[in-house]
């Protein structure tokens, strides 16, 4: 019998530097599902087509929270 462990996560952000943006490259902060499929964007990029995007989004993981600096 097969038993796997599932690793437990100690983030709360679901993206990680695995995702990239579809436009540049960078890490990916936001990741919207259209009915064909994902895109993923980084937060420069979101934000320059976010506007045209949101008539055909169904859902977003908007995680640009990460990039706020703490001092």
């Amino acid at each position: 019998m097969n038993t796997t462990v599932a690793a437990e996560r100690t983030s709360p952000w679901i993206l990680d530097a695995h995702d990239r943006c579809d436009r540049c490259g960078s890490q990916a902060y936001v990741a919207v599902t259209l009915r064909k499929g994902d895109l993923y964007f980084c937060g420069h990029h979101f934000h320059q087509f976010e506007q045209n995007l949101s008539p055909v989004v169904l859902s977003v993981i908007d995680e640009r929270a990460q990039l706020v600096v703490r001092v």
